[in-house]
């Protein structure tokens, strides 16, 4: 069994009730911050060793129709600090492990709930998925070039960003709460909420009368020519970001343009992208990198996943290892006095748990297979 112990939540007990996407994203970072995370799986549901979601963690595999499976639960939760779950809303608390029957046991306990639509309103119990969440918080409409559909950023904005996040903002606020109160809480965090809350800036921008509904025509949307990718000679693109005065002359000289138009009026900004997009056409990515290596221009080369973990910044730092010849991010943030390690495997069903956990009926629960055995990691 991999060591427990480092990161900033060593000695946070996590229980993780197996889903798909947000919840186990928060279950990955809670692990690679420390925390000793127990993914509780289905019958025949446990990780494989791709399922980065799941690095970090132990499992074990309850089945929750069990008379008993509810009760392996309840026991995990009566030690646990935190629990999560990504079910519907009511579908915890009809298979047993809802939050009053979990505080019956450990009133201290967060339960982190995390939805799409959250916990109540009209279409709370209506299935959905990270694309329809991000639409209706208005963020997606926001995101595409001038004259053209809404261009979809793949699960990252939802599900992630605005979704595993928040929940691990919220239940570790919570935690704090708990342990000056007595008290824990339920942390109903919903995707659709999360992505209008990202979207704070740009709401305060359009409120200011700075910010058009009509995407790529802002200033941070592909509309301004000096915060937009260009493509290159080889096909390849490059992004610019040169936002700031002094930046955007430092683009200029290595670009080895002069008598541009004013970049300050927008009715300029045609003339200006036709300019930089045959000067960025001129060569390939590999000779603009070379071009701005070091400089304040703001401009980086478009990498891919498989190439970002070649560049010597992403290498200097370690940010995306290799650990059993899978390529993977490393954890993050960074803490300079309780070193995160570097990350843990995807584990084996590991029924140690329950004691590690002390959890006093264990022989009981594994008798009257509610737990399934499986091979431990060694």
């Amino acid at each position: 069994m991999t060591a427990r112990g480092d990161g900033p939540l060593a000695g946070l007990r996590v229980v993780e009730l197996a889903g798909l996407g947000p919840a186990p994203f928060c279950g990955m970072l809670l692990a690679d911050l420390g925390a000793d995370v127990v993914r509780v799986g289905r019958p025949g549901g446990a990780p494989g060793e791709h399922d980065l979601l799941d690095r970090g963690k132990r499992a074990i595999s309850v089945d929750l129709k069990h008379e008993q499976g509810p009760e392996t639960v309840l026991a995990l939760a009566e030690r646990a600090d935190v629990l999560i779950e990504g079910f519907r809303p009511g579908v915890a608390e009809r298979l047993g492990v809802g939050p009053e029957q979990c505080w019956e046991r450990n009133p201290k306990l967060v339960f982190g709930r995390m939805t799409g639509w959250g916990q109540d309103g009209p279409l709370a119990q209506t299935a959905g998925h990270d694309i329809g969440y991000i639409a209706l918080s208005g963020m997606l409409h926001a995101i595409g070039r001038s004259g053209g559909p809404p261009q979809v950023p793949a699960n990252l904005l939802g599900d992630f960003g605005g979704g595993a996040l928040y929940l691990a903002v919220g239940v570790l606020s919570a935690v704090l709460n708990a342990r000056s109160t007595g008290q824990g809480q339920v942390v109903d965090a919903s995707i659709v909420d999360g992505a209008a809350h990202l979207g704070s800036m740009l709401f305060g921008f359009a409120a200011a009368g700075a910010w058009q509904e009509r995407r790529g025509t802002n200033l941070l949307d592909t509309g301004a020519p000096y915060y937009d990718v260009y493509e290159t000679s080889d096909g390849e693109h490059v992004a610019v970001g040169a936002l700031e005065p002094k930046f955007y002359a430092e683009l200029v000289d290595r670009l080895g343009l002069d008598d541009l138009p004013d970049r300050d009026d927008p009715a300029n900004w045609p003339a200006l992208r036709e300019r930089f997009a045959a000067t960025f056409a001129s060569r390939t990515r590999a000779e603009w990198t070379e071009v701005f290596d070091g400089s304040d221009a703001c401009v980086a080369p478009v990498l891919s996943m498989s190439e970002a973990r070649q560049h010597p910044h992403l290498q200097a730092r370690g940010t995306l290892p290799s650990p059993g010849g899978v390529l993977q991010p490393a954890p993050a943030p960074r803490f300079s006095r309780t070193p995160s390690s570097p990350p843990r495997p995807v584990l084996a069903p590991d029924t140690a748990v329950l004691a590690d956990w002390q959890v006093p009926t264990a022989a009981d629960l594994l008798a009257s297979g509610a737990i399934h055995q499986a091979r431990e990691e060694a």
